[in-house]
């Protein structure tokens, strides 16, 4: 069986070495100078001023609108677009924090949504905050998204969770936003087993962040900060500002070992980025020859394909079904990420008003016809040969 990932991390023999030395000799495993180290070397390597480390990717999408309300940036009521074809706790946030999710839909060719589906969306709705997300390192034409929100003061966050290192048009995926978010959950370009970041330029955004993500308090902002806030709220004693909520938050703290080996990972993360690039590029080619069973997806206008997994959209249910019994005991896969949102019970549930209002063809073909299977760097030229074999013959 060919399976999705191989291990925990990459280089995972000799980070495990390293990340038992790290326990037996660290004085505290809670959040610390780990984690620090690690937001700041991720933030350059993004080309980012910003980064905040969260105990996950669902987390960080929890954390980025949270924090966005708690500024006063989007308020209760407010309709937020979110690309359809997503994962769950992309949508769910909006939800629970008593948002209006409205779906847009994604182009065929490219998995993402384009300008053209965002503006057939504001013909009909005003959106006060564009969650869009850069699904499998692929994209569209997200500039022109990007000028659109800029235009129409819609915030624009990037869900960059499987596109770290995709560079389109000179520029990484998840810096075209105000903010982007990221998950290094097992399987994704960089593990740290569970974790997840926010990233941005915004100096106050920043700040909230760090408050949103332990409790509300402000025990892991600057001293300049801490001053600020206090004088603010007449907090002037050092018994009390240790126990002193300013504003909503979580507990979506992480740990100094998820930060170790975060920093691991780090040093092989280009390595990984470039691994993944040319194994797609080996698997696609051949497989989306075949147009008369397969849906071309599009990636020449990218200039850094940094693929999470290889997406598959069959013409027709039949030659899905197929499939899924041709990989069986072979190659494991699975749908197309969270597939139409709109299609999942969740969104039925509490979004009833909605699920007749939009028309998200592109998604529900995705939703019902497609399936991806694995890239990681650890492929071999084998496993590479069958997996080529199952998906042309």
């Amino acid at each position: 069986m060919i399976k999705l990932i191989k291990s925990t991390f990459y280089k995972e023999k000799q980070t495990k070495k390293r990340l038992i030395n790290f326990i037996n000799k660290a004085e505290q495993l809670s959040i610390g100078r780990e984690c620090k180290k690690f937001e700041e070397s991720f933030a350059k390597w993004q080309e980012r001023k910003y980064c905040v480390m969260v105990n996950s990717g669902s987390s960080a999408n929890l954390a980025i609108v949270q924090a966005l309300l708690n500024l006063g940036k989007i308020k209760k009521g407010d309709n937020i677009g979110f690309s359809v074809v997503t994962w769950s706790t992309n949508v769910m946030p909006l939800i629970q924090l008593g948002l209006n999710p409205i779906p847009i839909d994604i182009e065929l060719d490219t998995l993402n949504v384009s300008s053209e589906k965002l503006l057939e969306v504001l013909k009909k709705y005003s959106i006060k905050m564009l969650f869009l997300t850069n699904l499998l390192g692929f994209c569209d034409d997200i500039e022109k998204i990007a000028k659109i929100c800029k235009e129409k003061n819609i915030i624009l966050i990037e869900d960059n969770c499987e596109s770290l290192g995709t560079v389109y048009k000179g520029k990484k995926l998840g810096n075209f936003g105000f903010a982007s978010t990221f998950s290094f959950y097992v399987g994704h370009h960089l593990s740290t087993i569970e974790g997840g970041a926010v990233c941005t330029n915004n100096s106050e955004l920043e700040t909230m962040l760090q408050m949103v993500r332990a409790h509300g308090w402000d025990r892991n902002l600057t001293e300049k900060k801490q001053l600020k806030i206090r004088i603010k709220h007449n907090v002037n004693s050092t018994f009390y500002s240790r126990y002193t909520f300013y504003d909503l938050g979580y507990n979506l703290r992480t740990t100094e070992i998820n930060g170790f080996i975060g920093n691991e990972q780090l040093k092989y993360i280009n390595e990984i980025v470039n691994k993944r690039k040319d194994n797609f590029f080996k698997l696609a080619t051949p497989i989306y020859n075949n147009k008369d069973k397969y849906y071309l997806v599009k990636y020449e206008h990218i200039d850094l394909l940094s693929n999470f997994a290889v997406p598959v959209v069959c013409k027709s249910k039949e030659i899905r079904d197929q499939l899924v019994e041709k990989c069986k005991d072979k190659i494991e896969i699975r749908p197309i990420v969270g597939g139409d949102m709109v299609a999942q019970p969740f969104f039925k549930k509490y979004m009833p008003d909605f699920i007749n209002n939009f028309n998200n063809s592109n998604a529900r073909l995705v939703h019902e016809q497609g399936l991806y299977f694995g890239n990681h760097p650890e492929l071999t030229a084998k496993e590479i040969k069958e997996i080529i074999k199952v998906f042309t013959e």
